[in-house]
């Protein structure tokens, strides 16, 4: 999961619908060349091993030579620094120059995947998975690219966003962040980034956080065994759920001074 590229090609490989991501890249101008084979205007790149958007940028181009890539990178005199606030490169030396700071560390790359709307901000679901099931979700909106709460992203209505998708709708986003964990049988909580398509009827996984979420203030889903549990209480008494199935032998060391 920490690993964007191996992430992607294994819930690919499962099945579990991601946006189509780019052969790897190492520099600005292959990045292009590789758009361009592609037939790609618009792309999602992303740090192989980054987090919280660090690094993301979402890129854009147009005929004439029209570039515009948003990204919480701020640019230093002594190179590139994570910032809280989104800003917006519009020339071609300057991207190229951000992208080629970033590729050494691994890019990850792909076609950017139009997001549903609701008054005029984007948005998308996070939803974290315990123990096989989807147990709590958060909307997130954004007037960016990105809608992650700590670069001006917002909580939006859940409860409007079910009624948007319909319950077969739900029930299908929900089905895919539960495949998404069962990639990764060792981990016990997972954070699914679930993209909802503008049609309301697509669903893509664009990444998945190993540490599950914490998420203030939220409670688990409505009918789940986690209703009324905040995501750090539900996550350890899956835990020790876990834990007192396990063999006897498991306590072996456990704590023995």
């Amino acid at each position: 999961m920490c690993d964007k590229r191996r992430c992607h090609a294994r819930l690919q490989a499962a099945g579990v619908p991601v946006p189509e991501a780019l052969p790897s890249v190492g520099s600005y101008a292959q990045l292009r060349d590789r758009m361009a084979e592609a037939g790609m205007r618009r792309v999602f790149v992303k740090p192989a091993h980054g987090s919280s958007a660090s690094g993301v940028v979402a890129l854009q181009t147009a005929p004439g030579g029209r570039i515009k890539a948003v990204t919480s990178a701020a640019r230093t005199a002594t190179g590139y620094v994570n910032s809280l606030r989104v800003r917006t490169y519009n020339t071609e030396p300057d991207v190229a120059h951000l992208i080629d700071a970033l590729a050494p560390d691994g890019l990850h790359v792909e076609r950017w995947f139009p997001k549903a709307a609701v008054d005029g901000r984007v948005f998308d679901l996070r939803v974290v998975v315990i123990a096989g099931e989807p147990t709590h979700a958060v909307v997130r909106t954004s007037r960016y690219p990105m809608t992650n709460l700590h670069l001006g992203g917002a909580r939006g209505d859940l409860a409007a966003v079910r009624r948007a998708l319909g319950e077969d709708g739900w029930a299908r986003a929900l089905d895919v962040c539960a495949r998404t964990a069962a990639c990764f049988p060792g981990s016990l909580m997972v954070g699914v980034d679930l993209l909802v398509g503008a049609d309301r009827r697509r669903f893509a996984v664009a990444e998945v956080n190993a540490f599950g979420d914490l998420l203030p203030g939220l409670t688990g889903l409505p009918g789940t065994w986690a209703e009324g549990l905040d995501t750090y209480t539900a996550q350890v008494r899956a835990a020790l759920a876990r834990f007192s199935a396990a063999p006897a032998y498991a306590e072996v060391g456990a704590c023995t001074t």
